[in-house]
């Protein structure tokens, strides 16, 4: 800066270092709707961009934490334009950050200055993930840019998130396989705290209806067994869901005594959800070799009710999910095999034996963790089974009850003949 002072050029580089401007980049980086901007505290940015025109506010949505990164430009009543939440449709308008939901989202003041785009903020920010140990650079996005390793995007409870926010079943299997390689080989390797959308995503063709209104079918005919085996696709795809969403919603759960669950906990029920994506792809198979897929049949969406009745609370949720929902699935297992094996088919009768024998290890992965948590808090097992499974459920266990099934998964008769109406 020739012709300027000394002093007063110092001068000038301190107002700058403290009036807190992070250089993000040239403006041609930033030509999509929305770009993600990874802050070295955690909390990230979003920069949004529209017909030459920059804004920025938190990445995540103040109400559950949902990726606004990801959600739709949209123009409010007044001409003002908002960034809209993929979760749960919560608007935020770009200049202030308000919301008619009442919700509030910080916001931060952009300039282009010579083709460059900077943001309001102390944080140093990064177009891609910071490492943990990763230096501070302030306003050198080159070097903020060249780490590849987020805690968040590496996390466990990312990556349930990306499934449950997914829409396409199949989509869905396939991510949940990604994820369980991921986790068993130690790509994954932290758990993470990302809460989880009050329910998934589901597709837009995809027909809801009340579960009273399902005809499930009996398997004597063609489209009976179909309606059948349609059903039981809609129970994995929300088995699925259920796994994913244990894991992430009682992430940071703790015991009475202060510790928290350990990997293992984990560990089972990212099995369970592989388990069930498998069960899922094989009914869909099924269904499309008799001549239908998943979606051509109305589908319920009951068994989520249990997810958000018991989101409180662990030790319920392991009761009714899978000490009661799936104990029950062992219990009518015979029955449905014996009326596809009826009528001669026997590819049908395979995969429900697959499901029938992993289902069993589901039941179990229930029962070990809620005894595990009872020990551990010094309560009596089978007294707080008893004690939340009426809270939570309504109505009595009605038999017929697969002993037999029920056994293999280690729960014994004194834990559900107590739930049956009296005679």
């Amino acid at each position: 800066m020739e012709g300027f002072s000394e002093e007063l050029v110092s001068a000038l580089k301190e107002v700058v270092s403290h009036s807190h401007w992070q250089c993000v980049g040239d403006k041609e980086r930033f030509k999509s709707p929305c770009t993600k901007l990874y802050s070295e505290d955690g909390e990230h940015l979003v920069l949004i961009h529209r017909n030459g025109r920059y804004f920025a506010m938190d990445s995540a949505c103040p109400h559950e934490g949902g990726p606004l990164e990801q959600g739709d430009i949209e123009e409010l009543c007044d001409g003002r334009l908002a960034l809209t939440c993929p979760w749960h449709y919560f608007e935020f308008c770009l200049d202030d950050g308000s919301s008619s939901s009442g919700l509030q989202n910080q916001v931060y003041e952009v300039k282009v200055c010579d083709g460059k785009v900077y943001i309001q903020t102390e944080n140093a920010l990064s177009l891609t993930p910071w490492k943990k140990t990763q230096a501070k650079h302030p306003g050198n996005t080159e070097a903020a840019g060249s780490t590849q390793v987020i805690h968040n995007d590496c996390s466990l409870t990312y990556w349930a998130n990306k499934i449950l926010c997914t829409s396409d079943p199949e989509e869905k299997a396939k991510l949940t396989h990604k994820v369980q390689e991921m986790w068993n080989s130690g790509k994954i390797t932290e758990i993470g705290h990302l809460q989880p959308p009050a329910q998934p995503s589901r597709k837009e063709d995809l027909t809801i209806v009340q579960p009273g209104q399902i005809k499930r079918g009996k398997g004597g005919t063609l489209a009976s067994r179909i309606a059948l085996l349609h059903s039981l696709a809609n129970i994995e795809q929300w088995a699925i869901d259920l796994s994913w969403d244990i894991i992430a919603r009682f992430a940071t759960f703790h015991l009475q005594t202060g510790e928290r669950l350990p990997k293992e906990f984990f560990s089972d029920f990212v099995k369970v959800a592989g388990d069930e994506a498998k069960h899922y792809q094989l009914l869909e198979k099924r269904l499309v070799e008799l001549g239908s897929h998943f979606g051509d049949l109305p589908v319920h969406n009951g068994l989520w009710q249990s997810a958000s009745d018991t989101a409180h609370d662990l030790l319920g949720r392991l009761a009714i999910v899978h000490m009661v929902h799936e104990a029950r699935g062992l219990d009518v297992h015979p029955q449905t095999l014996q009326r596809f094996s009826a009528q001669g088919d026997e590819n049908s009768a395979e995969v429900l034996e697959v499901i029938y024998t992993d289902e069993i290890t589901h039941v179990a992965a229930g029962l070990k963790w809620f005894t595990y948590i009872c020990n551990m808090e010094q309560r009596d097992c089978l007294s707080t089974f008893h004690e939340l499974v009426p809270l939570y459920f309504k109505g009595y266990l009605k038999p017929p009850f697969n002993t037999e099934g029920r056994k293999s998964a280690g729960m014994s008769e004194e834990w559900y003949l107590p739930l049956v109406k009296p005679s």
